[in-house]
Order: C-alpha cells, then sequence, then structure tokens
C-alpha cells in the first residue's frame, strides 16, 4: 500500500477516534459503558453512514486491533495475581469449573440444534454447524477482568464474595484463551474438512505447549523496559512493540511452517500475551509498574479497538440480529445461572450466593470482542455476521451486566461506599479537652483531613464567633457522663489541660473507657514518667519544638514530609485486618507506587522492616502518600 494513502488512513481515523472519546463521555453521563459509545461512533465512522472509515481502510488499519488485543491479553493476565486469590481458591475451582464447563457445552449443544433459526447456520451442512456452536459456546465462557475491576473500585468493595468474583473473572479469561485456541483448531479442521486423528490431536497440544513457552518469554522479555531509567510513556512504547512483535511472529510462523513442516502451525498470540503478563506480575519485582503503565496507556487502546470495531460493523446487519443476539444472550444468562448453582452447590459456601452466583460474570468487553474479531478474519464467509451477534450481545451484557454486579455487592453487602452525609461530616471522631486558641486549631486542622472534633471544656464557656464543631462546657469527668456521650466509641483523646486535670481524666480513661490513642500535652517534664505508665502519648511543647527545629536543620525533607506539609502527601496509621494481608511480605503488596512504608508496631514493638518482613493481623502500619492512595491502602488492610 502506498505510504501516503495508509498516512491518511491513519491520520483520518485518529480524528475518528478522538471525536470517539470525546462523544463515549456524554455516553457515559447518561449511564452507558464508555465501550458503547465507542462503538456507536465506529458505526457512524464507518461504511454504514458516513464512510470517513471505508472497508478497505479498515482491513489496512488491522495491525491496530492486533496491538489493542496484544495489551487487553497483558492486562487480562495482569489481574492473575494468585496472592491476592489464595483465601478462596476452592470456591473459585468450583465456580470457575462450573462457569467454564456448564456454559460452554451447554451453549454449544443448544445452539447447534436450533442453527436452523440463525440465518448464517442455516444451510450449514453439519460439521460446519458444530464448529460455529462451539466457537459460540467458547465466547460466551469470557468475561471481563476490567469491568469487574472497574465495579469493585467504584463500589468499595471486599469480602469472600468479591474474592472469589474476581478470581474466577481472571482465571476464566485464561481459561478461555486455552478453550479458544482449541475450538478455533478444531472448528478449522471442521470448517475445512481435515481428518482429526492422533497426528491433529498431538500437533494441536505441541502449539499450545510452544504458546505457553514464548509467554514465559514474553514475560520475562517484558521486564527489560523496567530496567531502563525512563519515563512511563517511552515503557509504554516499548511494551506496545512487544505486544505486536508477538502477532508479527505468529503470522511469520503461520505463513511459514506450511513450507518447513508441511502443516500450518498457528500459535496463539493472545495466549502467549496472557501469559507473558502472568509471569510478569508473579514473579518478577515488576508488577506495580507494569499495572501503572498498562492503566496509562489502556484508555487510549480501548478507544482505538472499539472504535475500529465499530467501523468495521454494518448497521443494517447488527438490528438484523438484534432478535437472535437476545435470545442468545438468555441462553448465555441461564447457563451462567446454572453454573453459578453448581459453584456454590458444590464448595458449600453460604446459600445466599445461590442464586446470585451467576450476576457478577455477565458483563464481556475487550477478550470477548477480540475473538470474535479474530474469527471475523478467519472465516470471511460467515465470519462477519457472527461477529456482529457477538457484538449484540456484548451491549446488551455492558448494559445490564455492571448494575447486576452492583446490585449483588449491596446483597451481600460486601461494598463499602461512603455513606450519604454532610462533606463536613466524618466517620472520624476526636475529643478534645480544654478550649483554647492551640485546641481550635487543632480541631480546624483535623477538620480538613476529614475528622469530626469536639472540645470540652471543665468549665462555662462562652464562645465569641462562629465555630465549626461542637464545644461541651461544664463538663463532670465521670464515667457515666463519658459513656453517655459515647467517649468510649472515639478514636482518639486530646488532653490539654493542667497536668493534674490531664492526668485525672488520663487514668479515668485508661481504667474505665480504654481509647487506643490519648495524647497528652505536657506541661512539667517531671510528670512525664506516670502519663507514660499509662501508655499515653506524649508531647512536650518546649522538647517538641527543639526536636521538630533539629529535624528541620538534618532532614528538612523527612520533616516536612512527616508534617504534611508536602501539598498532596498525608500520613495515616492503619491497623491490618484483613485475613489475606496476613502472611504477606512487604515486597509482595500491591500497593501504589507514592504510598511509603514508615514503621510497623507489632504488639507495642516497632520492627527495623524490609522487602521481606511479613505482615501479621494486627499489626499497625504508618503510611505516608497522598490522600486518595492511603484511602485506598486502608481499604485493602482494614477489610
Amino acid at each position: 500500500m502506498d505510504l501516503k494513502i495508509f498516512l491518511i488512513y491513519i491520520i483520518g481515523f485518529l480524528i475518528v477516534a478522538i471525536a470517539a472519546n470525546q462523544i463515549a463521555k456524554i455516553f457515559q453521563k447518561i449511564k452507558f459503558p464508555l465501550i458503547t459509545g465507542f462503538i456507536i461512533t465506529g458505526i457512524i465512522a464507518g461504511s454504514s453512514f458516513l464512510n470517513f472509515i471505508p472497508p478497505h481502510a479498515v482491513k489496512n488499519l488491522n495491525f491496530l486491533n492486533e496491538i489493542a488485543l496484544s495489551i487487553i491479553a497483558f492486562s487480562a493476565g495482569a489481574e492473575l495475581y494468585l496472592d491476592d486469590l489464595r483465601s478462596r481458591l476452592k470456591s473459585i475451582k468450583w465456580m470457575t469449573i462450573g462457569q467454564l464447563v456448564i456454559t460452554f457445552v451447554l451453549s454449544s449443544v443448544v445452539i447447534y440444534f436450533i442453527a436452523d433459526k440463525i440465518p448464517f447456520m442455516a444451510e450449514m451442512n453439519m460439521a460446519s454447524k458444530i464448529a460455529v456452536s462451539i466457537l459460540f459456546g467458547t465466547i460466551f465462557v469470557a468475561r471481563s477482568p476490567s469491568s469487574a475491576i472497574a465495579v469493585i473500585n467504584e463500589m468499595r468493595a471486599n469480602g469472600p464474595f468479591t474474592k472469589t468474583v474476581m478470581g474466577v473473572t481472571v482465571v476464566k479469561d485464561v481459561l478461555v484463551i486455552i478453550l479458544f485456541a482449541i475450538s478455533f483448531s478444531v472448528a478449522k479442521a471442521l470448517v475445512n474438512g481435515e481428518e482429526m486423528g492422533i497426528s491433529f490431536i498431538f500437533i494441536l497440544l505441541l502449539e499450545l505447549l510452544v504458546s505457553f513457552g514464548l509467554g514465559y518469554l514474553i514475560g520475562k522479555i517484558l521486564e527489560l523496559p523496567f530496567l531502563l531509567k525512563t519515563n512511563i510513556k517511552i515503557k509504554g512504547g516499548i511494551i506496545l512493540l512487544i505486544g505486536y512483535s508477538v502477532y508479527i511472529f505468529s503470522h511469520f510462523i503461520k505463513i511459514n511452517s506450511t513450507n518447513w513442516f508441511h502443516h500450518e502451525i498457528i500459535l496463539e498470540p493472545l495466549l502467549i500475551a496472557i501469559i507473558g503478563g502472568f509471569v510478569l506480575t508473579n514473579y518478577s519485582k515488576h508488577r506495580i509498574e507494569f499495572r501503572e503503565v498498562l492503566e496509562e496507556i489502556s484508555p487510549t487502546i480501548y478507544i482505538i479497538f472499539f472504535t475500529l470495531v465499530g467501523a468495521s460493523l454494518s448497521f443494517q446487519t447488527l438490528i438484523s440480529v438484534v432478535g437472535i443476539a437476545l435470545a442468545l444472550f438468555f441462553l448465555r444468562l441461564f447457563t451462567m445461572f446454572l453454573g453459578g448453582v453448581f459453584g456454590v452447590t458444590v464448595v458449600k459456601d453460604p446459600k445466599k450466593y445461590t442464586f446470585i452466583a451467576w450476576m457478577p460474570y455477565l458483563t464481556q468487553a475487550g477478550v470477548a470482542l477480540g475473538l470474535a474479531t479474530i474469527i471475523s478474519e478467519e472465516f470471511p464467509v460467515w465470519g462477519h455476521e457472527f461477529e456482529t451477534i457477538i457484538i449484540a450481545i456484548i451491549v446488551i451484557n455492558q448494559l445490564i451486566g455492571p448494575p447486576l454486579f452492583k446490585w449483588t455487592l449491596n446483597y451481600v453487602k460486601e461494598s463499602h461506599l461512603r455513606a450519604t452525609m454532610n462533606p463536613l461530616q466524618s466517620t472520624r471522631d476526636t475529643i478534645i479537652f480544654g478550649v483554647e486558641s492551640q485546641s481550635i486549631a487543632l480541631a480546624n486542622q483535623l477538620l480538613k483531613h476529614n475528622w469530626k472534633s469536639r472540645l470540652v471544656s471543665l468549665e462555662k464557656f462562652v464562645t465569641n464567633g462562629p465555630i465549626d464543631f461542637k464545644i461541651i462546657d461544664n463538663f463532670k469527668p465521670t464515667v457515666e457522663n463519658f459513656k453517655k456521650l459515647e467517649f468510649d466509641k472515639t478514636e482518639a483523646i486530646v488532653l490539654m489541660l493542667s497536668d493534674d486535670e490531664n492526668y485525672k481524666l488520663a487514668e479515668l480513661i485508661y481504667e474505665n473507657i480504654g481509647t487506643k490513642d490519648v495524647i497528652v500535652r505536657l506541661n512539667n517534664r517531671k510528670n512525664f514518667e506516670k502519663f507514660h505508665k499509662l501508655g499515653a502519648l506524649i508531647i512536650e511543647p518546649t522538647t517538641a519544638m527543639v526536636s521538630l527545629l533539629d529535624h528541620f536543620v538534618r532532614s528538612p525533607n523527612a520533616a516536612s514530609l512527616l508534617l504534611g506539609m508536602d501539598e498532596g502527601q498525608d500520613t495515616m496509621d492503619i491497623e491490618i485486618k484483613n485475613k489475606d494481608v496476613h502472611g504477606l511480605r512487604i515486597r509482595e503488596l500491591r500497593l501504589p507506587t507514592d504510598i511509603i512504608i514508615l514503621s510497623i508496631k507489632r504488639k507495642g514493638q516497632l520492627l527495623m522492616t524490609h522487602g521481606y518482613t511479613r505482615l501479621r493481623l494486627g499489626d499497625e502500619i504508618t503510611l505516608v502518600g497522598s490522600p486518595q492512595s492511603l484511602e485506598d491502602t486502608k481499604f485493602k488492610f482494614d477489610t
């Protein structure tokens, strides 16, 4: 193809892709998935309407599809992080078997028997009907890890049900590629009338083994960009090249294998890429960087891929298959329902999961669409109609799947959305004894960090102006009054009175309330020891100021970081309550890259930490990072 024409195609498509990105945001505002906006924009720009992207242009831009598919496969492999799945392996195993086997077998059988009702299958011979049926069954198994992750993150979901869903989703997407490689080879043999004897099975197994081996090799090659000291965009570009090279190599083997071995060798690039992503994620130290690079480039990849898919579609064909697509959608839903019942029953999960276990697996996206695209290219006679039906089913799944998944997470009570409240309200609470300029300033500072403070005065107090927090005056420090005002549910109590008053309060709290964090502003150094025996955190103003100035002189960066003076940085103490984190090494955690672990306290003792330090339930970790990253990490450790 002429270079000038090729550049025209590329520039024209990029303009359409930019428009698709903006149009998809409008769809998102009316509660439609982004990919629906991309596909519809592609359809409008394609040959069905404006013809900005004619059919021959779509064919010449197929390399963009291949690049996108490699990144989609890398992302699917990267989600299969074994340490995150270990606590629910039994449930994941049986739910995967139920969803995979029942959905594939039952869907394939039903489609074979209703083939005459599907226009492009009606005139096929028996072998071709079997081939198309098993290809439908294979794609019905596919799920969308990216959609599942998006819903889980949005709902801040965590718990046994959520872990099972995530595990099954990513395991299924690995297995469906293997299943597709087998089904695809069988379908080609059936359509082309080839004999499926011992030699066919041997070659098929050999192709799978070679694909696995190349996947492992790609996983090691993917480490190379992360050895370079360069920015994330360059690393992303290198990963795109590695992904595309998988397709180039597969095409090279396919073209030349007939001359070399007198048999066409089919290597499955999606399988190679998904194994590569899995190997890098689980057997290298670059998994966090890899995930960040994929998150950086994936939005652009999805725009290109789904817009190009839309451009390849015929709107008239899409409308004509809506009825069939709806029927097949309900067939898939029914088989998944049976698979869910099977998985819950075998593993003896809670009975309330029985009739809802199928709901999280309805949504489909990149992998399913990628497989349909491969089939369309390989079988030009009927592949396009096959792809159109699959796309129609995927769009229906995208509309119905996420709301069902959200409802399910609420039903099993594993969503952790912030409650609807006034912006000034907070789930954190502190009591400050003493009403003065410093205590008011402290309350205001805590308010900025979403803590609700109550100031307590032992005497009558009259405010001189508006204050954003409650002041309790004339307070009588008795156990009854503490419990009446729910001081026992307070996360921290700050004592800013005289040492005698502070000590009486600290002793009362220690013996009757048990608040974990009691902070005392000390007035006289000689009283340090008696407060220390009560487990109080002691601030001696003069010493604290000298120490603070000392740290600013010797290490200004560390001092400003710890004090939260760096914009966008904060500190947080988190107690580990998540059983899945118990026993993990620090280096095995998938934490945001801006998170720094300052210390770990275990049973009152500070530990010298390193990458191989194992975490335990009840450990208290002090972290520094951005507020959003701290909240995400707290959610990971705390639930």
